[in-house]
């Protein structure tokens, strides 16, 4: 799946250099030079995530202060301290912090699909909401949601809408891919063809609704579209506990691939990568984590777009590093996009993928001006 080291190396001072997918080229010039100063930052960005997801337990319409966010851990942990008020408790534990985590496992997801996708497609504006692969997971599932099948029970209605997302994704993509079959991933004709993708999953998705689910579930399904995280529960933030570190370590343990691969299939095939394998397992790869954070929260659109150019930024191309670091920025920052939904028209929400949206649209127009595309 990856090139030998020896092999990728001899590509590395070129690789510090590459504008990946026409990105803009990197001002760290490569990053932290140094293991001891990557350590460093890796760490820096862990505690920054421990640090906002505390923060983002304690931020809501019902104030919660550090002592009560102490108590509730204590008493759940079995450490020994003196248990809060059951409502309390009950706001801390059982919705604010599985919110809160649900937010960094599916900002880490998404982050580190958009980064394997620009590197995989060559492309600067790939990400899982550009290319179709969100609207056809969320097309999936909420088929599977409608369907009397998936409401046979509790655990038959959670897998019916993961596997339906899944399949939805996986259709998604493999539609984008055999639309450019003849044409190529050309970095402008990508993001058109999965707009178009996009565009068909999501009237599909709109059929479905009207056709097959009653006025509540049409309203409910609708708000979930656009992405919140307020549906967020321990059995749900246990799957995507479980198969986000999975998709990061499948994705690192093909760096040295996915840096051949943002040279070129030609480069990369010359250094001894299976490039069809190697794509293939990647593509299902970024499928799979799209639909688990699709079928939990909904399409969240642009944070795999802005997070991996931020991140590229301070460490460089390199996947070997950019990977962990993405998925750590990814994930502090949709805790605190989360956190501003849930309090910039309190009492009132917004669903976090609007805030993810007015964020991304103008970084993608700053990308293609920079491209010369626009």
């Amino acid at each position: 799946m990856s090139a030998e080291p020896g092999v990728v190396d001899l590509l590395l001072p070129a690789a510090r250099d590459v504008r990946v997918a026409g990105a803009p080229p990197s001002r760290a010039r490569g990053g932290p030079r140094s293991g001891a100063a990557r350590a460093g930052l890796l760490l820096a960005g862990v505690l920054v995530l421990a640090v906002s997801v505390a923060a983002g337990t304690r931020i809501g319409a019902a104030d919660v202060g550090w002592t009560d966010l102490g108590r509730v851990l204590g008493a759940r942990l079995g450490l020994g301290t003196a248990p809060l008020p059951p409502l309390l408790d009950s706001l801390v534990w059982d919705l604010r912090l599985p919110r809160v985590l649900m937010a960094a496992l599916v900002g880490a997801s998404l982050a580190v699909c958009g980064t394997v996708l620009q590197a995989v497609t060559r492309n600067a504006l790939a990400d899982p909401y550009l290319l179709g692969v969100s609207s056809g997971a969320s097309a999936g599932a909420v088929t599977a949601a409608v369907l009397p099948l998936a409401l046979a029970g509790p655990g038959a209605g959670t897998l019916g809408v993961t596997g339906g997302a899944l399949v939805g994704a996986l259709l998604s993509f493999g539609l984008l891919l055999a639309l450019l079959r003849r044409t190529g991933l050309d970095s402008v004709r990508i993001v058109l063809t999965g707009v178009v993708v996009g565009q068909l999953f999501t009237a599909l998705t709109s059929l479905v609704l009207m056709a097959s689910a009653d006025a509540d579930t049409t309203r409910a399904l609708t708000h979930w579209l656009l992405g919140s995280m307020a549906p967020a529960r321990w059995d749900a933030v246990a799957v995507c506990a479980l198969v986000t570190p999975l998709g990061l370590a499948a994705a690192w343990l093909c760096a040295n691939a996915l840096d051949g691969l943002a040279f070129g299939a030609d480069t990369a095939a010359s250094l001894g990568i299976g490039v069809r394998r190697t794509r293939m397992l990647l593509l299902v790869m970024t499928a799979v984590l799209t639909s688990v954070a699709v079928a939990t929260v909904g399409a969240i659109g642009f944070v795999g777009l802005i997070v991996p150019h931020g991140v590229r930024l301070v460490v460089g191309p390199l996947h070997r590093a950019l990977l962990p670091h993405a998925a750590l920025a990814g994930a502090v920052f949709l805790v605190w996009t989360d956190a501003l939904a849930r309090v910039a028209f309190a009492p009132r929400e917004i669903p976090v993928g609007v805030i993810t949206a007015l964020l991304g649209v103008p970084l993608f127009l700053l990308v293609l001006r920079r491209k010369g595309e626009l």
